[in-house]
């Protein structure tokens, strides 16, 4: 499912960004970082996401999108 959800996110990124991000991490890790400068996409696989809790550490951040 994170390969799939990455390369979505690559084929719409491609449209809008000149530049290509940099990307880290492998779907096969569970999690990936892709930087594109002004946005920054974070794909969890579920029991990453858990271990990570980055909701509780951004808790004073709004929410744009958030895909279950």
């Amino acid at each position: 499912m994170l390969d799939a959800l990455s390369k979505s996110v690559l084929e719409a990124t491609k449209k809008d960004y000149k530049k290509r991000g940099r990307i880290d991490g492998k779907p096969q890790e569970g999690w990936l970082v892709m930087d594109y400068g002004d946005v920054v996409v974070h794909l969890f696989a579920p029991d990453m996401r858990a271990y990570y809790d980055l909701e509780e550490l951004w808790s004073d951040g709004k929410v744009l999108l958030k895909v279950q």
